[in-house]
């Protein structure tokens, strides 16, 4: 008779013990494994960023359409923040860029342009015998830059206004360029004014000019048949010997001359239109009236350019036009009515009745 087994034999139960602990191991490590990567792709994603990223190229060079092209390929965001004249750069190309090219961004990021406005080439203002502020104004409106200024004597133009410039009147410039100004110290103060009663307006005039005296307002007079003759100064204001400043005007009061009854005297708004033409002109308009021959422009203009100005003029009256030296037009502006002047009565001898 056997005995009854007792189960495997002990060596066999040993290798089963050993076998069971294996497999715990290996799940253990498995889990620690994953685990592991878990943690690693959190920390990644958490400190990497969550869209792709690229690299910026460079746009300087390129024209503003072709980098809003490369940067709708790149998925990127193009922005002009600027628009700059340029030398080098011609106009509509991207002069700087913002970040610069070779950054690492995030897709959908903003790429600050600036692109070139190209060259504005134009002549040089007239700024000669302007004062110091509207020569400034003029050079703001034309962009351009006041460099430096330097005083210099000179008795023919007021203290502060510009005598010379740098670049030259009607030289090409372009938008930002410098501009050097010589200014006036003005004439010395306190100029005594000259007798010019009794004097020929033509004669007043040389010597309102050799003494550096400005004559202003001439106010031509009738004083009757008995007046003194034709272009006589009678009167003055300020008087003889007074002194006042530089460009202070001394104002005349002169005969029209005996039989002389007065003029018409008409203020006229007139206004003369440049030629249109690529260049800048040299303009003159010049009035005629019994009073003499006077400028009321004298100046350069551009082609197309609108001049508008009011005259005052004494009797019979025309405004001529010159460009560049050649007479343009002419144009009548008032002409003097003719003179009424009394005369004896005719005598007719009628026979005398004898009353009745």
């Amino acid at each position: 008779m056997q005995p009854e087994s007792a189960g495997p034999p002990a060596p066999r139960r040993a290798f089963a013990a050993w076998l069971d602990r294996d497999w715990l191991l290996a799940l253990s490590l498995a889990l620690a494994v994953g685990v592991l990567v878990w943690f690693g792709r959190s920390i990644k994603e958490f400190f990497a960023p969550s869209a792709a990223t690229v690299f910026v190229p460079a746009f300087a060079g390129q024209t503003n359409a072709d980098a809003q092209v490369e940067c709708g390929r790149l998925r990127l965001r193009c922005v002009v923040i600027a628009s700059r004249p340029s030398d080098r750069y011609p106009k509509d190309v991207v002069m700087n860029q913002q970040p610069d090219s070779g950054a690492r961004v995030r897709e959908g990021r903003q790429i600050s342009l600036i692109v070139s406005s190209g060259v504005t080439i134009f002549p040089m203002p007239d700024l000669r015998f302007e004062s110091l502020r509207n020569a400034s104004l003029d050079l703001s409106h034309f962009k351009l830059q006041l460099d430096k200024t330097t005083y210099v004597p000179d008795d023919n133009v007021p203290r502060d206004h510009v005598v010379a410039q740098d670049p030259l009147p009607l030289s090409s410039v372009r938008q930002g360029s410098k501009v050097s100004l010589q200014l006036s110290n003005g004439p010395p103060g306190g100029v005594k004014v000259v007798n010019f009663t009794g004097m020929s307006i033509d004669a007043a005039r040389t010597a309102a000019q050799r003494q550096r005296v400005h004559l202003g307002q001439i106010v031509w007079t009738p004083f009757g048949t008995g007046g003194p003759s034709r272009g006589t100064v009678v009167r003055q204001n300020p008087g003889p010997g007074s002194t006042i400043e530089p460009f202070e005007e001394v104002s005349l009061q002169v005969s029209a001359g005996p039989g002389e009854y007065g003029y018409l005297i008409r203020q006229v708004h007139a206004s003369a239109t440049v030629p249109p033409r690529d260049d800048a002109a040299h303009v003159r308009i010049e009035v005629r009236d019994e009073t003499g021959t006077w400028n009321v422009y004298d100046g350069f203009a551009q082609g197309g350019q609108k001049l508008d100005f009011n005259v005052t003029a004494v009797g019979s009256a025309e405004l001529d036009t010159y460009i560049n030296n050649e007479l343009l037009n002419q144009t009548q502006l008032g002409s003097e009515p003719p003179r009424w002047i009394p005369s004896a009565a005719p005598h007719i001898d009628q026979p005398v009745k004898k009353p009745t």
